[in-house]
């Protein structure tokens, strides 16, 4: 390890803000000369033992998931807790910019010295999370926080990766049943540990009693497997306005992590996602590799351009492009 990383690494695991900031910032740069010092920084890291109770967000876009999470954090700051947020915004196909804005939704909670919220470009990365997220949440840990709030992007079927590197997934719906029951997929229900449904206040308190109870009847129906305590997944109402609700629901993901930790399915889970960490990385550092290769990235250019002028299926491309790869590995 480098002197500046040496330092930096101290500096995070003492609970220094800025260093944490920029220790994400560097282990989510994209130059390759980064790689080997972030590498070292994550090892550090995970070298504390620290653990914090990883809760994933997930949310129908204007469902209200930021004004939920800072008066969730501030619940929890209250507590006595310290609270990470890592908010991903989506990035724009076209240029990969993102407008990183939860900063400036949670001005309340920026301001708490035991709060660090990190917003980050999704990028190309599917599941509703960046691709360094993982390393981040290592990070957060190292620093000492004791809840991570991980909220992704927004609702569908890809989003239910975040369930993967999280302890509780919590998604947040909106007052209302029918057309938001549709427009919530069937995927992301069944691995949902609690359903929040949010701005329960004013005239929406009644409608938003009618969707728990429309949800719980969903739930009930949808039976999901596993060995989680009588009541999970469940469905509460909350209002991040009136800030109702907030307490119960942290009770809820209390009881939970401790049974899970109590019954082994902690240490279990968070094995099971280290490993699906290590296949999804080697997947993508091996594509990394391919595409860096000059008569690899040549040929590719060749079939996809056969693939654009229709003169060659996009899977036949792919797979004799595939058949060249086999073949050249074995002669060498």
């Amino acid at each position: 390890m480098t002197t500046d990383t040496d330092t930096l690494a101290e500096q995070v695991i003492a609970g220094d803000r800025r260093a944490l900031a920029r220790a994400i910032t560097l282990v989510e740069s994209e130059r390759p000369d980064h790689r080997a010092d972030a590498l070292r920084l994550i090892e550090a890291a995970q070298a504390t033992g620290r653990q914090a109770l990883r809760i994933g967000l997930s949310g129908t876009p204007g469902v209200g998931k930021s004004t939920f999470i800072e008066a969730f954090g501030m619940h929890l700051i209250d507590l006595g807790l310290r609270v990470a947020v890592l908010a991903v915004d989506p990035s724009s196909a076209r240029t990969g910019g993102s407008i990183l804005g939860d900063k400036t939704r949670m001005d309340r909670l920026v301001r708490q010295p035991g709060a660090f919220i990190r917003p980050s470009p999704s990028r190309s990365t599917l599941g509703g999370v960046a691709r360094r997220t993982r390393e981040a949440i290592l990070l957060v840990e190292a620093a000492g926080f004791d809840v991570v709030l991980i909220e992704t992007v927004g609702v569908g079927q890809s989003e239910t990766m975040v369930a993967g590197m999280s302890d509780i997934f919590a998604l947040l719906i909106g007052p209302g049943g029918g057309d938001e029951l549709q427009g919530v997929k069937r995927g992301i229900m069944e691995i949902a540990d609690i359903v929040l449904v949010n701005k329960a206040d004013g005239a929406l308190k009644p409608v938003a009693e009618r969707t728990r109870a429309d949800y719980s009847a969903t739930l009930r129906l949808m039976r999901r497997t596993g060995n989680d305590p009588d009541g999970i997944p469940c469905v509460l109402t909350t209002s991040a306005l009136e800030n109702t609700g907030i307490d119960v629901a942290w009770e809820r993901m209390q009881a939970l992590a401790e049974w899970r930790r109590a019954h082994g399915r902690w240490t279990e889970t968070r094995a099971d996602q280290a490993r699906l960490w290590f296949e999804e990385d080697l997947r993508a550092g091996l594509l990394e590799r391919l595409t860096a290769d000059a008569g690899i990235a040549a040929q590719m250019a060749v079939l996809g351009a056969e693939v654009q002028a229709g003169r060659a299926a996009p899977s036949a491309a792919a797979a004799m492009l595939l058949a060249r790869l086999s073949q050249g590995a074995e002669n060498r």
